[in-house]
């Protein structure tokens, strides 16, 4: 009755949570509240629901999604949505410095190896004052601690899953002080879904402690002018990994 048949690693077995949460739209529509949005831009956009929400709010804005594949090419120009597809590990965003006023990325990073280049594209496209709308699994939910406690995987972070990055509420917090302290500040945090419970509780439990949620967001602005810093932070913190930081 409360679990169902799933492909490992692909969605949760249970059914009394509110799936819908973990993407936290209702968060968005309060992140970006108040928000005058130009030009906004969806990384790993989807089928366009995020982009939906600020056309509510922005009925002027322009639009763009962007993903990989074409596979929602048509939904998406059907929603008045510009769709482009990009390797957004190794590709430029097709968008000239400072021009665009919100960026996206909701439930996204943690699919990506290359946070470094993709950071910089986003601060390298975000006008002085615009905004980036960062969501994620928190692999330091509630549910996730007890279940490290007693020997298990994260669910968000299995070997068998999409998911290739962890994040938590400290660790964010900490990239973008180390690398973007001088450039941008976290203007907002928020939590959803509070797993495993249903409803209402979830709600309730996320908004006292969303640091325990399921899914984290971050509201984060660009304060000042940037200088290629996430390119160069590889370097600086001598990382032995092959990031890919431009040809």
């Amino acid at each position: 009755m409360f679990l169902r048949k799933v492909t490992p690693g692909s969605t949760s077995r249970l059914t009394i949570v509110d799936h819908g949460e973990t993407y936290g739209r209702h968060i968005l529509k309060k992140a970006i509240n108040g928000l005058r949005i130009e030009t906004c831009v969806d990384l790993g956009c989807g089928g366009g629901d995020d982009l939906m929400v600020v056309a509510e709010q922005n009925p002027q804005a322009v639009l763009y999604g962007i993903d990989f594949g074409e596979w929602n090419f048509e939904k998406l120009k059907a929603r008045n949505i510009h769709p482009l597809s990009v390797n957004v590990e190794k590709e430029k965003l097709p968008f000239e410095d400072n021009s665009i006023d919100l960026i996206i990325a909701n439930q996204f990073f943690e699919h990506t190896k290359e946070i470094f280049w993709i950071n910089h594209e986003v601060f390298r496209c975000l006008k002085p004052g615009g905004h980036l709308f960062f969501g994620t699994p928190n692999i330091l939910s509630l549910h996730n601690r007890i279940l490290m406690l007693f020997g298990f995987h994260p669910t968000q972070h299995k070997l068998t899953s999409a998911h290739v990055r962890p994040f938590s509420k400290r660790d964010v917090r900490a990239l973008y002080h180390d690398v973007g302290s001088v450039f941008c500040r976290i203007r907002g945090f928020w939590g959803s879904q509070f797993y495993p419970f249903p409803g209402k509780l979830a709600l309730l439990f996320s908004w006292l402690l969303p640091s325990m949620s399921f899914s984290i967001f971050f509201l984060i602005q660009k304060t000042g002018d940037y200088q290629r810093e996430f390119l160069g932070w590889p370097g600086k913190a001598q990382l032995e990994t092959n990031f890919f930081i431009g040809s």
